[in-house]
């Protein structure tokens, strides 16, 4: 081992330490515990050098050290792999999917739940946007002669049901003839573009088919950019120790309350290719204090939402991956 190589190691075990124990880790602990071959004098000198160049910092004179963001990020880039889940956290994730037969909303909403508790750190779960949402089926269904129920179901697995009153009546007839349209040409396109559909030859068809393809637009377009679920938010109150002030935790739990300030974040940081974000790194002040870590769930073989988790800079960084990456995938594939 050489000597950077060393130093990496000694920085490795006082992240790991520190992340145990939530105490400063000194050169004996490094030295005694972890089999480098070197005197706990050295340890102090390789400690010396990473506090000078950014990764560690002494909080208080003979005190040991504890890491830095940067540290935190050196430890995520070199060692971050994503762990193994324990074989309970294994069984939990995958009893909850094999189970989850719920409505859209309350799949978002528990799998929050599930990853929060996995963790045990805030959770975030952000469902797909509408416009990578396709069209699966449309089915028409006459009330009355003015009056037909459009019901279009879509990858995502949200249902979206309208009464459309007519201004004058249709037969079961043209009712099947917009119907047959709407799922010849709208079916596997996306909902938030839905292409023109040819006319039928039918006036009254061609009327239905429009007031429909006109609605799911409607619906596509003023719906909100993607909806988030939030779990477990009250854990960081209970975390409120890991973070520097006791205000960073109420901070980030006012932020969590604007959601549009949170989609806006995640989306970011996943078109920089971001998936770790680590404390000073954030742009946003109430996360200067926190790490977020995000991973893109796929239906179908297309990205589709987030699922994510927050917590204090001071977390077991591989075991979130793990958490995270796991729970993402199994989402992934309960959707598709």
């Amino acid at each position: 081992m050489d000597i950077h190589e060393r130093r990496a190691a000694v920085l490795r075990a006082i992240v790991e330490e520190y992340v145990v124990t939530a105490q400063p880790v000194g050169s004996q602990t490094v030295a005694r515990s972890r089999g480098l071959g070197v005197s706990s004098a050295t340890v102090r000198n390789d400690m010396t050098v990473l506090e000078r160049d950014g990764y560690l910092v002494q909080p208080h004179t003979s005190a040991g050290r504890v890491p830095t963001d940067r540290g935190y990020r050196y430890f995520v880039d070199h060692f971050g792999e994503p762990g193994a889940l324990a074989p309970s956290q294994r069984r939990a994730v995958l009893d909850f999917f094999t189970t989850a037969h719920h409505a859209l909303e309350d799949l978002l909403h528990e799998t929050s739940q599930l990853l929060a508790g996995i963790t045990r750190h805030a959770a975030v779960v952000m469902g797909p946007h509408p416009d990578v949402v396709d069209v699966r089926s449309v089915q028409l269904v006459a009330l009355q002669p003015t009056m037909v129920v459009a019901v279009a179901v879509l990858s995502n697995g949200t249902v979206e049901t309208a009464n459309l009153h007519l201004d004058s009546e249709v037969d079961a007839e043209q009712v099947r003839a917009a119907g047959a349209a709407l799922q010849a040409h709208l079916v596997g396109e996306a909902a938030g573009e839905l292409p023109a559909v040819p006319p039928t030859g039918d006036a009254g068809a061609d009327t239905l088919v429009a007031l429909v393809c006109e609605t799911l637009t409607a619906r596509a377009s003023t719906s909100a950019p993607e909806p988030l679920y939030v779990g477990g938010a009250s854990r960081l109150a209970s975390e409120q120790q890991s973070f520097p002030t006791a205000e960073s935790a109420s901070r980030l739990l006012e932020m969590l309350e604007r959601q549009v300030v949170v989609v806006s974040l995640v989306r970011k940081l996943l078109d920089h290719g971001v998936t770790v974000s680590i404390g000073s790194e954030n742009e946003v002040e109430e996360l200067r204090d926190c790490s977020l870590i995000i991973a893109r769930y796929t239906i179908e073989g297309e990205a589709a939402g987030t699922v994510g988790i927050l917590g204090p800079t001071r977390m077991d960084y591989r075991q979130a991956l793990a958490a995270v990456t796991a729970v993402s995938q199994q989402l992934g594939r309960a959707l598709s």
